[in-house]
């Protein structure tokens, strides 16, 4: 039976543990309601653009209307990009991701080759030490998280689309749902699918499409658009992940501090009993001697 002065110590740490996860919980709850408000920003913006690229395309009638980044091509080479975070205590945040990842790699080995980058300290440790090949990892991301650190990253990946390094790009990362749900969610980022089908027919009953002039030309507008929803696209993939981190570790750290108050719970019923039978003890030696003097 441990002792009251290690049960006293167990109290103390798992005290003040609990002080650690609860500071911990406020500080991303705080994060969190940013994070959040960037994310709902961005969601109409990239879904608009998306929109407007389909429409564009649907709209024009010209089969010469084209865009190097939306055209597919036979896939045998691929980039795999994971976003997980930088720290720990997220729950089953990053695990959730890499599991996911290596599903991914594990579903396409007969490709010619996959390459892999990292946006996250967890998950480029965690290839890294299993042998996995990275081409590179974007390291330090998320402190100069801004549309244009995206844009640099996006516009890498773009420049070994165009050359013919990868036939394809996906994304892996958490989709943000709410405070205490994230979705894994495996994106294609290029070639760049939109909301629409070029060239597919109007459902029945659906309004007809009205057609707008363009300034200078419509492949002027869809020569700007896209590079730019490439751009959208990844950005909103990573503020995604920033906010579902969030929501994870709030989570995680709200479990942790209930199950250490229901400890520290469990360990005072244990001291009490403990120290109980402790003075039982004392007392019953004190009367044994009393009786023996007599």
């Amino acid at each position: 039976m441990a002792s009251l002065r290690d049960i006293r110590k167990r109290i103390r740490s798992v005290k003040n543990t609990r002080q650690i996860t609860k500071a911990m919980k406020m500080v991303s709850a705080a994060k969190l309601r940013k994070a959040q408000d960037a994310i709902l920003a961005a969601r109409p913006y990239a879904t608009m653009l998306d929109q407007i690229i389909a429409d564009l395309s649907a709209r024009s009638g010209d089969a010469n209307l084209s865009h190097p980044l939306l055209a597919a091509r036979p896939v045998k080479k691929v980039e795999l990009v994971l976003l997980t975070s930088d720290r720990g205590l997220a729950g089953g945040f990053n695990s959730n991701v890499i599991r996911r990842a290596n599903r991914f790699l594990y579903e396409n080995t007969a490709l010619e080759s996959i390459r892999l980058a990292t946006v996250g300290r967890k998950g480029n440790d965690f290839f890294r030490n299993r042998g996995q090949t990275i081409r590179k990892d974007f390291g330090g991301l998320y402190q100069r998280l801004s549309y244009r650190a995206a844009a640099d990253v996006a516009g890498e990946l773009v420049a070994s689309y165009l050359n013919g390094e990868v036939d394809a790009v996906h994304i892996v990362y958490n989709e943000f749902v709410s405070a205490i749900a994230q979705k894994v969610t495996v994106t294609q980022l290029l070639p760049l699918q939109t909301l629409g089908a070029e060239g597919q027919a109007p459902a029945e009953g659906a309004p007809t499409l009205v057609d707008f002039k363009y300034e200078p030309d419509r492949q002027a507008v869809l020569d700007k658009l896209v590079p730019q929803a490439v751009n959208i696209k990844l950005y909103r993939a990573l503020l995604e992940s920033v906010a579902s981190e969030h929501g994870a570790r709030m989570s995680a750290m709200e479990n942790a501090t209930s199950n250490a108050s229901d400890m520290i719970g469990s360990l005072t019923l244990t001291y009490n009993r403990t120290r109980q039978a402790v003075i039982t003890k004392e007392l019953m030696e004190i009367v044994s001697g009393a009786e023996a003097l007599k």
